[in-house]
């Protein structure tokens, strides 16, 4: 894809910017923010102002198509160069409502036979897609020595719920029926994913421990939505000026299950399946100033107390959305290494 001039120049001068020394930065990011006993990083309240004073955010005024082409805009200036390192190739997944698109990525060097993630891209279900995740699967797939399978699900409005959890669950399938084709080891696919995919990511680990069968042999989940039925105190917290805001989130929420939606269903809420027990090792990232942090963390908490092995980390210094900022380096590269070094020391190599 070729990236227009004027992005280049914007992308130029948000890396220079965060080139520069760590006192200057500080000096740009202004008085110290500090909520709920944390205090927000330099590296974050930049990204935030430059946030505010270029008008882009998750959802624009403009609706979907706007928030869409926003957040593909928005990549190319946070996420980073390319790494040409990792190869991509493209994969169709059979589905029953006809064909999902997917990139299959593989590190320069990786011997056929490895550990697999299925990644599930973030977006409220509604925007998002392999593109604007790209820099991220391809930074998983080097720092953990893993291939990435990126999955393009059905997005709402178009395709309202429980379409994007389908597609998401027929994809781990396909992995594991085609783990030789895709150069995988059918018993390391790992499934995962960021805020809403980390959602579908939870899903399909239920469903395929629920029915039998393959399961997943690791789960990799950030920053994730797991009950869209209740509110909880991080909600009201950071309901606003962090990325992320509530407002957003109830817009996601309407476009992706309106009603008549069930929004205790476990394949909406996860947090809220009967049975926990029996689900595969977790790594469960949340981010401080986020308003889906206790969701996050009632997560990891359920999965404990039914058995499941679980590390909880949070970044409490971070705002949702963390390892889109590759390129911003600092303290969103060091979230993110930590995070792909949880899915190497589970299905690497």
């Amino acid at each position: 894809m070729t990236i227009p001039p004027a992005v280049r120049i914007q992308a130029a001068a948000v890396r220079a910017l965060y080139a520069l020394p760590e006192g200057l930065r500080r000096a740009i990011a202004g008085k110290s923010v500090v909520r709920d006993g944390q205090r927000l990083a330099p590296d974050a309240q930049v990204m935030l102002k430059l946030q505010r004073l270029s008008g882009v955010a998750l959802v624009m005024p403009g609706g979907v198509g706007a928030s869409r082409a926003a957040m593909e805009h928005s990549r190319h200036l946070v996420g980073g160069p390319t790494d040409r390192t990792v190869a991509a190739r493209s994969v169709g997944i059979p589905q029953e409502h006809g064909e999902s698109a997917a990139t299959l990525y593989t590190p320069d060097g990786l011997a056929a036979g490895s550990g697999l993630l299925v990644l599930l891209h973030g977006g409220g279900w509604v925007i998002g897609s392999r593109a604007s995740h790209d820099h991220v699967a391809r930074f998983l797939a080097r720092r953990a020595g893993v291939r990435v399978l990126s999955v393009e699900y059905r997005l709402a409005p178009e395709h309202p719920f429980p379409a994007a959890a389908e597609d998401a669950v027929a994809a781990f399938d396909y992995a594991c029926a085609k783990a030789a084709d895709l150069g995988a080891d059918p018993e390391r696919i790992a499934v995962g994913g960021d805020s809403a995919g980390g959602n579908l990511a939870a899903v399909v680990a239920q469903q395929a421990v629920r029915r039998g069968g393959p399961a997943p042999a690791f789960q990799l989940l950030l920053y994730p939505a797991t009950d869209a039925s209740t509110r909880r105190p991080s909600r009201g917290l950071f309901a606003d000026g962090f990325l992320l805001t509530s407002a957003d989130m109830d817009w996601f929420a309407d476009r992706y299950a309106p009603a008549p939606a069930d929004r205790t269903d476990p394949r909406l809420s996860p947090l809220l399946a009967e049975d926990l027990t029996g689900l595969p090792p977790a790594y469960i990232g949340t981010a401080g100033f986020d308003p889906l942090r206790d969701e996050g963390e009632a997560y990891a908490r359920a999965l404990k107390e039914a058995g499941v092995e679980v590390r909880l980390s949070r970044q409490s210094d971070l705002i949702h959305g963390y390892v889109n900022y590759l390129g911003l380096g600092g303290r969103f590269r060091e979230a993110a290494a930590e995070a792909a070094e949880a899915l190497r020391q589970a299905i690497g190599g």
